[in-house]
């Protein structure tokens, strides 16, 4: 009997360092480039360009779940443990994740490569209804810790041509992490920026010629699209969403949609359209979806929808509403 459960306990013991050894072997492949390096992406863009780039060379997580609003997202301890085996940790920067600071210094992994997409791109400063260009050297727009200063819009993604720049810079932190699939990255990274080069022509053609400019919006996240293809953007709430507008403000923008005859106040699908449809039945105006793309809900993630399908529905919606 005692020579019966003294080989049970040894088979216990084996399999069970055969399970730790097996454990600590899959995470030395990564470390060392044999298996696809652990790639966490904080908000759905940067999940969408990294995917278009590592494709199935990489294993790819998302940090912001879908259906939640990723302005005031906070990481649990939960997600913070799991993301102790990422090799790469890709962020929008400019302020969007809130919570990376901490994610920086609680983590202990000294050999994370962190890229901030944002980096080395020219950034539009917040302004209330106007947004104005910083052409900024990078030592000016960054503190020691590579953050931007001030207000600038981190809505960066949705210019796709700074869109290339932010995946231009998760692509080499790809090479970095995996230097032995440089070339595939390269190649992924070129098709993807292609297809950007085309949305923005895409856009600049549709909207050069439309009848209206303005575009009032639930709260400042599309000034790059503004910015880009001429247009005016008139925001509800500041760059949070979560932020409430005051009743001077709400009296103003109710005032400037009688005044230029706007027909349309634009809403968004992570966030509650109360306020954009009180200010659209105040004037007789309608309501219509724009998608900042900040994340998506799971109906739109399992419906095949991903960051150039999206910005195509917001093209055809934009054409739609400033052609009338």
């Amino acid at each position: 009997m005692k020579a019966k459960v003294l080989s049970v306990f040894l088979l216990a013991t084996v399999l069970l360092m055969t399970g730790c050894r097996n454990d600590i072997d899959k995470q030395s492949q990564v470390m060392s480039g044999e298996g696809n390096p652990v790639v966490y992406a904080s908000i759905y863009p940067m999940y969408d360009f990294a995917k278009n780039i590592g494709k199935d060379k990489i294993d790819l997580r998302m940090v912001v779940p879908a259906g939640a609003e990723p302005h005031d997202w906070e990481p649990t301890a939960k997600v913070m443990v799991q993301m102790e085996e990422a090799d790469v940790f890709i962020y929008n920067g400019v302020g969007m994740e809130t919570w990376a600071d901490n994610i920086f210094t609680t983590l202990a992994n000294d050999k994370l490569i962190i890229v901030e997409a944002s980096r080395g791109i020219d950034l539009l400063k917040f302004h209330g209804h106007e947004h104005d260009k910083e052409h900024e050297e990078q030592d000016e727009e960054h503190d020691e810790g590579g953050h931007h200063h001030g207000e600038y819009d981190p809505h960066v993604w949705l210019d796709p041509i700074r869109a290339i720049k932010q995946a231009e810079n998760i692509k080499d932190a790809l090479i970095q992490a995996d230097e032995s699939n440089r070339d595939f990255y390269e190649a992924n990274y070129q098709e993807f920026a292609d297809k950007l080069k085309a949305l923005d022509a895409r856009y600049k053609e549709a909207l050069s010629n439309v009848k209206r400019k303005e575009i009032v919006v639930a709260h400042a996240a599309f000034g790059y699209i503004a910015d880009r293809y001429g247009l005016e953007q008139i925001p509800v709430s500041g760059l949070n969403p979560q932020e409430e507008p005051s009743a001077a403000k709400l009296v103003q923008i109710t005032q400037l949609l009688r005044e230029k005859d706007i027909k349309y106040v634009f809403f968004e699908t992570l966030t509650s359209p109360k306020l954009s449809e009180v200010l659209a039945n105040e004037v007789g105006a309608r309501t219509a979806v724009l998608n900042p793309i900040g994340g998506l809900t799971q109906e739109e993630i399992d419906a095949g929808k991903d960051y150039i399908t999206v910005m195509e529905e917001n093209l055809e919606t934009l054409k739609a509403v400033l052609g009338e």
